[in-house]
């Protein structure tokens, strides 16, 4: 038997919860939700009046938009109604079809979109350049606010943007005194709305404004252009008809107001989402709730339904929290218009004009110009702004994604190429995709190269298609026939690694992983300079005809030398920001001590950089007894260690060991009896080897090491932070919580960390779950293990 009342009692508080959330978001959605009203009212008037439909037809669609869209819609805060970026298509359609088939098409398109949204695709909106979004908008923008600077003056806007900058100078010399006074009193309401005491501010400033004109424009009997409604909304005498032939051109414009109103729903709600940091947006609900809304309005004789930016906007902007604003704008429209149209008749059109300056201005957001020009995308930016403007919204928009798509595959094949001096020869450098529309740049470049000359061939490509890849091994032949030298040097995947033999690797599974150029050790990356420098590899560049190319005369460079070159040419340029930050001062985080093993890496291992790591180096990582240093003997290790735990304040000392360390075999197998220097310091390891033979063997990742050099490593690893604990700096550091001891060990031939964990006397993986992240313990706990 189901317990009703334990469920109702159960369910009872977030039910409460929920309502009172409700109610405290109606708070903002009201004041919210007759504003947008406001505002909604003379766009749907004139929108209707544009397009030759009804003007009853553009109230029932923001009726319809209000409501509908917006309970079943899936952008909380995006108003919909009727939208003049289908002002255009709308008259052609009711010219060619007559209003009655109009709305049948409407109402097919809604169908349309609701198998749209099912099908869920409207996420592909998410693809579209925020520049296109952006620029849509700021088109939108400007279009309203050339129309509606007609109106404050107390003209009429005209058919298209274009005609109204044509028209305005006419209009600003015409004098029209009143509506100037009102249209330019509201703007400067709104402007000043937001400097005002918090209490003030309470009310939005769009409908203090505008209650604020109306009220004196009525007191002061002032001749102006008011808002027209009809007397009845109610009385609706026309309903959709199909048509009785002419199904193809039927069906394109059931497609058309489909695709139109989804692209502008969804660019609207994206760029919604933009104004607010609320729930995101669910496209495919969108579409669906716009689809409902399409087939309400035109089975009840409306215009067509989108998303509409500028509602959607001052929605925001006035602080509305849910979707409650954009249903109860819809309502207020019905109730409104119905049993108050005459209180709606009193305001004046050049307030609303001036409102809606207000907000076109605010669209063109140079915050939005700043962003989309760091990213390099103020052209598409600009062209979408044109295209809305000068055409209309829809064509502005592909536009404008035609643009970026051009852009985008610009940047794409693009290809930086260029030839330099190199020592006795040349390098010529090739940087990002090299693709056929860049062979003629790659042909004149290569053929600048002087015949027999030894070339470096420097690519540096994300992509090389067919064309590119014989451009270059025919001239490689060509150059090397001449009696020239070809050096490939690829940085990342080897596009071109067996291009002399014309075996390109497309795939990058088909090659060997490889190592970044700024981590692989000099004997990787230069091996292509050493085979061309050195006599013993001359043979792998023996011609056909068996001659072997004249090889340069002198000692070979060094790697060390080339790896110098290679940093100034292209590494110093990436470091030089962190390295001029640090130019004054250092603050390393971390004291490290290990070996002076070539093998060992510390800001590699440690994936760190520059002033991160205060880095001491000797054979065996060992740290000598503090009475040692004292003395003066020795004193280098001490002096490193006051320095950086008391002056640089640092928050970690590590002591790095490693497998197949020279000095633990050194210390087992006996020194040279030729290196005094290397046995007298190696003393100040016998208490490692002492406590190697006396204590059990140490694990790594849950194994004893094989070979004794190496467990003798991690005992000596142990040993030198107990040396470093008899330190009087490290010891007060340590007592105060200022710093930590970190035991480490690295396996040189598996590339693998591992970390002392005081806890289980043992060493153990970086990267396994709940790894120590320092050494835990107490001197004494670490002795007895």
């Amino acid at each position: 038997m189901i317990d009703i009342a334990g469920s109702a009692r159960a369910s009872g508080p977030p039910g409460r919860q929920r309502w009172k959330a409700a109610l405290e978001n109606l708070r903002y959605d009201v004041p919210a939700s007759l504003v947008v009203f406001l505002v909604a009212i003379p766009l749907s008037l004139g929108i209707a009046l544009a397009s030759g439909a009804p003007i009853v037809a553009g109230l029932i669609a923001a009726v319809i938009g209000g409501v509908v869209a917006g309970a079943l819609g899936g952008s909380a805060l995006q108003v919909s109604g009727p939208a003049a970026g289908l002002t255009v298509i709308l008259a052609e359609t009711i010219n060619t079809f007559g209003w009655l088939v109009t709305c049948a098409i409407t109402v097919a398109a809604g169908a349309l979109q609701i198998l749209l949204g099912l099908s869920r695709i409207a996420r592909g909106a998410l693809a579209i350049s925020p520049a296109i979004v952006h620029g849509m908008l700021a088109g939108i923008g400007v279009t309203i606010v050339l129309a509606q600077l007609h109106v404050v003056l107390g003209g009429s806007a005209q058919s298209s943007p274009i005609d109204n900058v044509l028209e305005l100078p006419r209009q600003i010399v015409e004098h029209h005194d009143q509506a100037v006074l009102i249209g330019l009193l509201t703007i400067g309401i709104l402007l000043i709305w937001g400097k005002l005491p918090k209490i003030v501010r309470k009310v939005p400033g769009p409908l203090a404004a505008i209650v604020l004109v109306t009220v004196l424009a009525t007191g002061l009997n002032m001749d102006l252009a008011r808002v027209e409604v009809p007397a009845n909304l109610l009385d609706i005498s026309f309903v959709p008809v199909f048509p009785d032939g002419g199904w193809f051109d039927f069906g394109v414009a059931v497609v058309t107001f489909a695709l139109v109103a989804s692209v502008e729903s969804l660019l609207s709600a994206v760029a919604v989402d933009k104004m607010h940091t609320g729930k995101r947006a669910n496209l495919n609900r969108e579409l669906i709730g716009q689809g409902a809304a399409n087939m309400t309005s035109g089975a009840l004789g409306g215009l067509p339904v989108t998303g509409v930016i500028v509602r959607s906007s001052t929605n925001v902007q006035s602080g509305a929290r849910s979707r409650a604003s954009a249903i109860l704008h819809g309502v207020w429209i019905l109730l409104f218009v119905v049993l108050l149209a005459g209180l709606l008749q009193n305001i004046p059109l050049a307030a609303l004009a001036g409102l809606l300056v207000h907000v076109g201005a605010k669209l063109v957001n140079i915050g939005h110009i700043k962003d989309v020009l760091r990213h390099g995308d103020l052209p598409v930016y600009l062209i979408t702004l044109v295209g809305v403007v000068g055409i209309d919204l829809l064509t502005g928009v592909l536009i404008g994604i035609a643009a970026a798509a051009l852009m985008m595959l610009r940047r794409l094949l693009w290809s930086g190429i260029h030839a330099e001096p190199d020592g006795d020869g040349w390098r010529v450098v090739v940087e990002g995709a090299l693709a056929s529309l860049s062979i003629p740049r790659l042909s004149a470049v290569l053929g600048g190269i002087p015949r027999g000359t030894r070339v470096t061939l420097e690519l540096i490509v994300d992509y090389l298609d067919h064309a590119a890849f014989d451009t270059l091994s025919s001239w490689q032949h060509a150059h090397e026939a001449a009696g020239g030298t070809v050096i490939v040097d690829e940085v990342g995947h080897p596009w071109f690694g067996r291009g002399k033999a014309g075996e390109p690797t497309v795939h990058k599974a088909d090659a060997q992983r490889i190592v970044p150029r700024w981590f692989a050790p000099w004997s990787d990356w230069q091996q292509a300079h050493e085979d061309g420098d050195h006599p013993r590899h001359a043979d792998r560049h023996a011609r056909p005809n068996g001659v072997v190319p004249e090889q340069r005369v002198g000692p070979p460079v060094s790697s060390m030398r080339r790896g110098m070159l290679e940093f100034q040419r292209r590494t110093s340029r990436l470091v030089r920001p962190t390295l001029s930050r640090l130019a004054d001062s250092q603050q390393p985080e971390t004291l490290f001590i290990t070996c002076g093993d070539a093998r060992i890496v510390p800001n590699i291992i440690t994936t760190s950089g520059p002033g991160d790591l205060f880095t001491v180096r000797n054979i065996g990582n060992l740290v000598p007894d503090h009475a040692t240093c004292a003395e003066g003997a020795d004193a280098s290790i001490g002096a490193a260690v006051e320095f950086a735990v008391g002056v640089l304040r640092v928050r970690e000392v590590v002591v790095c060991g490693h497998s197949s360390c020279g000095a633990m075999k050194a210390l087992l197998g006996g020194s040279p009896e030729d290196a005094p220097a290397l046995r007298s310091w190696l003393r100040h390891a016998e208490d490692s080897v002492l406590r190697y033979r006396s204590r059990p063997r140490l694990l790594v990742d849950g194994e004893a090491p094989r070979a004794e050099p190496d467990q003798l490593a991690l005992h000596n690893v142990l040993q030198q932070l107990e040396r470093l604990r008899e330190y009087p700096t490290i010891a007060r550091a340590e007592a105060l919580g200022e710093v930590d001891l970190v035991g480490m060990y690295f396996h040189v031939g598996d590339a693998q960390v591992y970390l002392y964990d005081g806890r289980t006397g043992s060493f153990g993986s970086a990267d396994a779950p709940g790894a120590p992240a320092r050494m835990n313990g107490s001197a004494s706990e670490i002795i007895t293990r």
